[in-house]
């Protein structure tokens, strides 16, 4: 599996880790960045299912899977996929490892500078660490808190040759969906869920 591909996985997973930190009911009048990023500040992990359709420009139909979320501060994130074939990508510090199928991989994201901005802006946005967040994206954030839509634009240009934004949609703390633009038209759209009952 490619890297970007790797990493395209490990930002709608952080994102999604994120929405799962969001939901803790509604947000106080003055709603804006710094409100969404002192409400995930108070959170250090949690766990959240997601659903996710990947639309390739090769392919005829779409591709669907689901499983589950992991997220501890200050940086670790996991996915784990169930359907329809198991596989796990783990974040820890700086090390990405996929599983599947048997085997191992790891990356070091040092030696892949474009790839570690993006993870550090999901990093950033799990720990509810704006300053951080706004070196790494241009962020947009739309609506009120009965529907919003928070959008971010790699400021890297590597970062951007692969990913044109990420859309985050909500209705008050909860977010709903992620939808992930890569640069050369494919597109994901990942649905979050509350988790199961171990």
């Amino acid at each position: 599996m490619k890297l970007l591909s790797l990493l395209s996985v490990c930002l709608r997973a952080g994102l999604a880790g994120a929405a799962l930190l969001w939901a803790i009911g509604g947000l106080a009048a003055g709603w804006n960045l710094q409100t969404l990023m002192q409400a995930l500040v108070q959170h250090h992990g949690g766990r959240a299912d997601f659903t996710e359709t990947k639309t390739l420009a090769m392919l005829n139909k779409p591709i669907e899977s689901s499983g589950e979320l992991r997220f501890a501060a200050p940086d670790f994130l996991q996915v784990r996929t169930l359907k329809p074939r198991r596989q796990t990508l783990t974040l820890m510090g700086n090390q990405l490892t996929m599983e599947a199928s048997g085997h191992s991989q790891q990356f070091d994201l040092r030696e892949h500078p474009d790839v570690a901005t993006l993870i550090d802006g999901i990093r950033a946005t799990l720990n509810g660490d704006l300053d951080s967040l706004q070196r790494h994206y241009d962020l947009t954030l739309d609506g009120q808190a009965a529907q919003w839509t928070l959008t971010l634009v790699p400021r890297d240009v590597k970062a951007h040759e692969h990913i044109s934004d990420i859309r985050i949609s909500g209705i008050e703390g909860i977010v709903q969906t992620v939808t992930v633009e890569q640069a050369d038209g494919d597109r994901s759209v990942m649905h979050i869920h509350p988790a199961a009952s171990p």
